[in-house]
């Protein structure tokens, strides 16, 4: 049997945290203004300096965040589903500061931006979480700007080596979804900066490489050498 509009947002099983304070009458008005898209990898989900008038919920997949500045993309940002995309420029400006796009196949939902507001504002459940939400995000950022300043590149290479590893794949064996040049544009190095370092890991038995394929060999070494930046 086909599920119906009120029920698709009840019945879901990959709800965030806030909307899962929303009580039947207010999951029946999130899901009359809702719309699910599905986005193959490399298509756009949104582009900079275009208008929002949506919230963004990534249900399944991988995506980048990144921001064209003198006609050249700069990565600020990879999310995994499940995750919230566009609330501070949505809500604060009407319109997006970056783009978003898929990494890997990519399902989200689209909620009208008026919608998204007066759920904020009759559910204080709801808002607290959102609050939480991006509080976590602000923090992350910020201890990322921070090890980029106070580490050095080894130690921001093999941050971002776990991070693949225990935050995206939870797996030690994973494929890198971004190039050599993203990877050294979101901790702010060169490319061949990248490389090299990863070579130095591969030749010292710390991980295997093969093609865009990576093995984390000894991981213990691995987190040794990012919390000693």
């Amino acid at each position: 049997m086909a599920t119906s509009l009120k029920e698709k947002c009840q019945i879901c099983d990959i709800k965030s945290a806030a909307v899962g304070f929303l009580d039947e009458n207010q999951l029946q008005l999130l899901a009359e203004n809702c719309a699910e898209a599905s986005f193959k990898k490399g298509e756009i989900i949104f582009k900079q300096n275009s208008l929002s008038s949506n919230i963004i919920y990534l249900k399944e997949g991988l995506v980048k965040t990144y921001m064209e500045w003198h006609h050249k993309g700069q990565i600020l940002n990879i999310l995994k589903a499940p995750a919230y995309l566009g609330i501070p420029t949505t809500i604060g400006d009407k319109v997006n500061h970056f783009s978003a796009a898929a990494l890997q196949d990519t399902v989200a939902c689209f909620i009208d931006i008026n919608t998204f507001k007066m759920l904020i504002d009759r559910n204080g459940k709801f808002a607290y979480e959102i609050i939480l939400y991006l509080c976590k995000n602000e923090l992350q950022h910020h201890q990322r700007c921070l090890y980029r300043t106070q580490k050095h590149v080894n130690g921001l290479v093999a941050d971002t080596l776990l991070f693949f590893s225990q935050e995206i794949y939870r797996d030690n064996v994973f494929v890198i979804p971004i190039s050599r040049s993203e990877f050294g544009d979101l901790i702010g190095t060169t490319k061949e900066t990248v490389s090299r370092v990863l070579n130095e890991f591969d030749k010292d038995g710390l991980i295997e490489i093969k093609g865009k394929t990576i093995k984390l060999l000894d991981q213990d070494m691995i987190a040794k050498i990012s919390e000693n930046g």
